[in-house]
């Protein structure tokens, strides 16, 4: 596997995401020590992924909001959510989710493991109760069987249903796209405007600051300002969604708080209020609409949100200048050039 190095003052050029530049195909996935991969592990995930009984009433699955058809996103500007309750932020892809350190676009887990369990138990999400869903699970013959092979015995536990599940979401890779080719020696991978769009990505435009190495994300949290969505800060369930969240996070402001500030809910540090995690581009022609909260349904609208040097008041980004036909090729290549070889997806039959 070959990697691209852009060499870069990174105190001069780079101020924010330190050094730009390294560009890789896809490897192997990290497989934390306590929770090694196996086909059955894999399959038992799969099968918990797509079960409408990790949900309160029964209507919704991790795949509800992570759909195949979507790249494991759910092509909503903000995720689907409990009945009567409204989510607050956008479903993130799950494609190449195995290299993240951080999930979650505040970054408040560090496995998958651990995040799993976050939207089962979520009030505005699955709503449901971790007790009562492991009964739920224990009482289907078919899972005691599955947990008995892959775990050694038959203990269902939410630890363990959350590790296969993770299992799971780490087989969710994007391989072989026309960039990966690209960086591993063919140079006739990229069509004519997409290689126009990738010097474009590595140069002018200075996207690999933020979006290098295999997943095209340098898993750090950035303030860009991103404009908050009106119709968002006028819905009352999304309002009580976000002072929700804020309470569990022990916001002392949290009635009164009208915007969404990101990371700092996690870290109570100034310098992450409203800072998101950089997502991974892979995929990203099939995981619109974009941002953390939906924002932009278009990747014209990503581009140009940047060529303007971000939103209002940041202090991260400057313009861009990009010409009509700079900004036609950049999108050409994150098209063309960042998605995988298709593959059929065979779902899971439920027990």
């Amino acid at each position: 596997m070959k990697s691209i190095y852009w060499i870069v003052l990174a105190t001069i050029f780079f101020p924010f995401c330190g050094v730009a530049g390294i560009l890789e195909s896809p490897g192997d996935i990290p497989i934390p020590k306590n929770n090694p991969q196996t086909p059955a592990k894999i399959e038992l995930g799969k099968k918990l992924f797509f079960d409408r009984r990790l949900s309160g009433d029964g209507t919704m699955s991790c795949a509800t909001c992570h759909d195949p058809e979507n790249s494991f996103s759910d092509g909503l500007e903000i995720s689907l959510n409990y009945p009567t309750t409204r989510n607050w932020r956008n479903s993130p892809t799950l494609i190449g989710v195995g290299f993240q350190k951080h999930l979650f676009h505040d970054g408040r887990a560090s496995s998958l493991e651990e995040q799993a369990l976050f939207p089962m138990m979520s009030a505005f999400e699955m709503n449901q109760n971790l007790d009562f869903m492991e009964e739920e699970i224990r009482s289907v013959p078919e899972y005691v069987a599955e947990f008995s092979t892959v775990f050694g015995d038959s203990d269902i536990t939410r630890e363990r249903i959350a590790m296969a599940i993770a299992s799971f979401e780490r087989s969710l890779v994007s391989r072989n796209s026309p960039l990966d080719r690209f960086l591993d020696g063919d140079k006739n991978a990229l069509s004519a405007e997409a290689l126009q769009g990738y010097k474009i990505f590595t140069g002018k435009g200075k996207c690999t600051q933020c979006h290098n190495s295999v997943n095209l994300a340098d898993d750090r949290f950035h303030v860009l300002n991103v404009e908050e969505n009106p119709e968002h800060l006028q819905d009352p369930r999304i309002a009580a969604t976000r002072r929700f969240v804020a309470k569990v996070y022990h916001f002392e402001e949290y009635r009164t708080l009208a915007e969404d500030p990101g990371r700092y809910l996690i870290t109570k540090d100034q310098k992450d209020w409203k800072a998101f995690r950089t997502p991974t581009l892979r995929e990203i022609a099939g995981t619109a609409p974009y941002m953390h909260n939906g924002i932009y349904a278009t990747l014209d609208e990503v581009i140009e949100f940047f060529n303007k040097g971000g939103g209002n008041g940041n202090t991260l980004l400057n313009p861009l200048q990009l010409t009509p036909a700079e900004k036609r090729q950049l999108r050409i290549f994150l098209e063309e050039g960042l998605s995988g070889v298709p593959t059929t997806f065979i779902y899971p039959q439920i027990p």
